[in-house]
């Protein structure tokens, strides 16, 4: 699709879910989440994201419903020759209503297209050099999340996230971590916190890990969080989300406070859900 044409597309999509009343969008949705599961769907679940498998059956169940609901509001349009298939779109509504699992939030308002490329994509920007002058620069990404209603994925990235669960590293959860921090506008690491104490406990915990994370980046030294969450506070929470998801019985070891931050945030608690059986095909199949 022609950059042009995405963009209308997408602000045509804007325009169409803020002229539905909240009301009517409500009973749709209920009616999405009430119709059967697809067995098809199930068995991608099984056999492309084993941290479905691992879920209470309570919260199974609400991810699937709540995947209904995803995959009948959002587009999916394939980059570079890709066609998106229903285990694309399956695949990647898993493991983003994740991050729903127990909230009362919307349904990523503000997103409207995840855009899937092959592998990894490259993007031009233009950096200011010490020296001021703006140099382009080329950069290969597996993910991206804009504020303008799109995510971009690459689906050699999605499938190889999904298919390690415990390894902290899931380009999914971290893009869309970034939807839920820039549902205000713009993202900060400090997203849908509504109290000031809230806000403020969540500023000084998140605070003292991230500038521990920037400390052993600089010293070069070992941390549960990738050193790319080093780089601001957004890149951080969305890097934490991973661990929190990934590596939860790690990370309420090694930063007990930074935890119950997330737990009370995502209204989940991961490492209660035990190990997760590995049963999937081949990544590459």
């Amino acid at each position: 699709m022609e950059p042009l044409l995405l963009v209308a597309v997408v602000a045509a999509l804007a325009i169409a879910a803020v002229s539905v009343p909240p009301w009517l969008r409500e009973r749709r949705r209920r009616r999405l989440r009430s119709l059967p599961f697809p067995a098809r769907w199930r068995a991608i679940l099984e056999s492309r994201v084993p941290a479905y498998l691992r879920l209470p059956g309570d919260l199974r169940t609400q991810l699937e419903r709540h995947m209904q609901v995803f995959l009948a509001e959002k587009g999916f349009t394939g980059c570079d020759g890709l066609e998106v298939t229903e285990e694309m779109r399956v695949t990647i509504a898993a493991q983003a209503c994740l991050l729903l699992l127990n909230r009362l939030e919307d349904y990523f308002p503000r997103l409207h297209r995840i855009l899937v490329y092959p592998g990894p994509f490259i993007v031009e920007r233009l950096r200011l050099e010490p020296s001021g002058v703006l140099q382009e620069h080329r950069q290969a990404l597996s993910g991206e999340s804009w504020t303008l209603g799109q995510v971009v994925l690459s689906w050699d990235d999605v499938i190889e996230g999904a298919a390690n669960p415990d390894d902290g590293r899931n380009v999914v959860l971290h893009e869309f971590a970034h939807q839920l921090d820039q549902e205000k506008g713009f993202a900060n690491g400090a997203p849908g916190l509504y109290s000031r104490e809230a806000r403020s406990r969540w500023a000084r915990v998140l605070g003292e890990a991230f500038a521990r994370l920037q400390q052993q980046v600089a010293w070069g030294e070992a941390s549960l969080f990738s050193a790319y969450g080093a780089t601001s506070p957004a890149e951080f929470f969305a890097v934490a989300t991973e661990v929190f998801f990934e590596q939860p019985h790690l990370m309420a070891l090694a930063h007990p406070a930074l935890y119950d931050e997330f737990r009370a945030l995502y209204r989940v608690d991961p490492d209660k859900w035990g190990q997760t059986p590995i049963k999937l095909i081949a990544a590459g199949d």
